[in-house]
């Protein structure tokens, strides 16, 4: 199978785990309970399958109008190789292409592991208390007021890792629910008092580890936020394998797809 379809069917599967599922036609309505912005998205029904226009103008009428009868903004999450020219369709029907960054992945044996320089730990999340440590280190990291994640006990459903730098918190990232063997590895973040100092990248090598190690994956990916952002992942293995597509309805959090 194409790594692109591989892996956006992979992520349908996995979302489908914690969402409420709006299949129609070539588009499914992914809506979470929590009405955070970011946790209800839309994906491609039938990754490596060619669509017909004419159905994706029909259904993504009605999952517009599912989005609006729960006080939702609309985003899409799409990989350009599994349903070529979807997202231009989508484009042509209101919808804003904000960004196309590419999509690494990276697999077992071509992980790289950074040593840990003195004082710096990784500890796997364990714990409320640890998970509610991790927040803040987010919160810091992208500038919120608050983040929400919460501590999910079964490694396969989804996990963090803490970095600390003597004993502070200081780094973090994620993987998702595990589906067909692939996870994405998200949600990486450093304090500000701690940047540019590897701890981003260590904390990404890590999370993708355990993912690898004792959550049951066998293929982890990403997407760079910045030119940045995609130095340290693919210093630690990652590589460019397909193009991901993030897309939205005017308005909303147009931004936050960058």
């Amino acid at each position: 199978m194409q790594i692109g379809a591989r892996i956006a069917r992979a992520q349908l599967n996995g979302l489908g785990r914690s969402r409420r599922q709006i299949v129609v036609g070539p588009l499914v309505g992914m809506l979470h309970d929590d009405d955070a912005w970011f946790l209800s998205t839309m994906l491609a029904a039938e990754p490596g399958t060619p669509f017909d226009p004419d159905e994706v103008r029909e259904s993504l009428v009605i999952v517009r109008k599912a989005f609006a009868a729960e006080g939702r903004w609309l985003s899409a999450e799409l990989i350009e190789e599994a349903n070529p020219g979807l997202a231009e369709e989508l484009e042509s029907n209101g919808m804003t292409i904000v960004s196309r960054p590419p999509l690494l992945v990276v697999e077992p044996e071509d992980l790289v592991q950074p040593s840990l320089p003195a004082g710096v730990t990784v500890q796997v999340i364990g714990s409320d208390a640890d998970q509610a440590e991790a927040n803040v280190v987010s919160a810091d990291a992208y500038e919120a007021e608050e983040v929400g994640f919460t501590y999910q006990p079964v490694l396969g459903d989804g996990g963090a890792v803490l970095v600390r730098v003597d004993g502070v918190a200081a780094a973090t990232a994620a993987w998702t629910a595990v589906a067909d063997g692939v996870t994405e590895v998200a949600g990486v973040g450093t304090i500000h008092t701690h940047r540019r100092q590897g701890l981003a990248g260590i904390a990404t090598a890590y999370a993708t580890q355990v993912a690898f190690e004792q959550a049951g994956a066998s293929l982890a990916w990403l997407t760079p936020g910045d030119d940045g952002a995609d130095r340290v992942y693919r210093r630690v293995g990652y590589a460019p394998q397909a193009t991901a597509v993030h897309l939205g309805d005017p308005g909303g959090h147009l931004a936050d797809l960058r």
